[in-house]
């Protein structure tokens, strides 16, 4: 039987991640592989004096399940000649929200206005740069951490007091204001694709008057067919970040358009599939021994 690995956060291997790993462990199998689990922290990866990439023993794995957003790790894993699975620059892009949309833009990609906050050395900040992205997206506007999933670090900020404080508590670190889309209030649509092409689809609504649709803020999943524009959007920024695997969020705009909101390169698999009905981990599983 061959061999696999799924690597997890060494801090984070509950929930969703563990879920992950133990669906696709099971799907493998049928196809004669065995997928275990390890942590960032057990597959010790570094350079040597020589200046050449070495790592723990990994001649027994076919290739890496790769669920973790350790950018370092990866790289280097890939440097090995481990074929991972999303590959490293993927999950690069996918790990930093603004990075994302940079990486979308001039595609005819529609996407909510963003704006990147200048980067901060320092203590304090200068508002000037406030009043301008205030007046470029309007309120209420979306701040967002730049790193982060399930919907944690994502503020609607009604006015210039809630901009303030954002930006006060969160200067330090890479973060963006976006337009908001208030036709998407509190609902979106989760897409699954695999090698680029679209597989699954639901659509999470939040009742709780949340903005935010993620299940992890209350969310719920329905089971609806997704339209052919959604389809096509989906599937062409999918194909532009070179994911095997991934979710791609979309809102309904003003006009019930596609719009792009973010794109997870682990995108969890209990909700899906319980709403869908759909084997996601097995289709994955395919795909991989395809790809192989």
């Amino acid at each position: 039987m061959k061999k696999a690995l799924a690597l997890l956060n060494g801090y984070i291997q509950k929930g969703g991640p563990l879920h992950f790993y133990l669906r696709m462990k099971e799907e493998l199998l049928k196809f004669g592989i065995d997928l275990e689990m390890k942590t960032n922290q057990e597959i010790l990866s570094w350079i040597n004096s020589e200046g050449f990439i070495q790592t723990k023993e990994l001649t027994p794995y076919s290739f890496c399940l790769y669920l973790d957003k350790d950018g370092y790790i990866s790289k280097m894993l890939e440097m090995t000649g481990l074929r991972l699975f999303n590959s490293s620059e993927s999950i690069y892009l996918c790990d930093d929200k603004m990075l994302t949309h940079i990486a979308l833009a001039n595609h005819g990609i529609a996407m909510p206005k963003t704006i990147s906050a200048p980067l901060n050395y320092v203590s304090s900040f200068d508002e000037r740069f406030l009043f301008e992205m205030e007046k470029k997206l309007s309120f209420p506007l979306v701040g967002k951490r730049n790193f982060g999933s399930l919907g944690k670090g994502v503020f609607l900020l009604r006015n210039h007091d809630d901009v303030v404080s954002f930006e006060r508590n969160y200067q330090a670190e890479p973060h963006l204001y976006q337009e908001f889309i208030s036709s998407s209030f509190g609902f979106d649509y989760r897409l699954i694709l695999l090698g680029g092409k679209f597989v699954a689809g639901m659509k999470r609504h939040n009742e709780s008057g949340d903005f935010r649709s993620n299940i992890a803020q209350g969310g719920k999943g329905e089971k609806i067919e997704i339209p052919l524009s959604y389809i096509h959007l989906a599937e062409k920024a999918a194909q532009i970040l070179k994911l095997d695997y991934c979710g791609v969020d979309l809102l309904k705009g003003k006009n019930g358009e596609s719009v792009l909101c973010e794109v997870n390169s682990n995108a969890f698999l209990r909700g899906i599939e319980e709403v869908t009905g759909i084997n996601i981990a097995y289709l994955y599983a395919q795909y991989i021994v395809d790809s192989l």
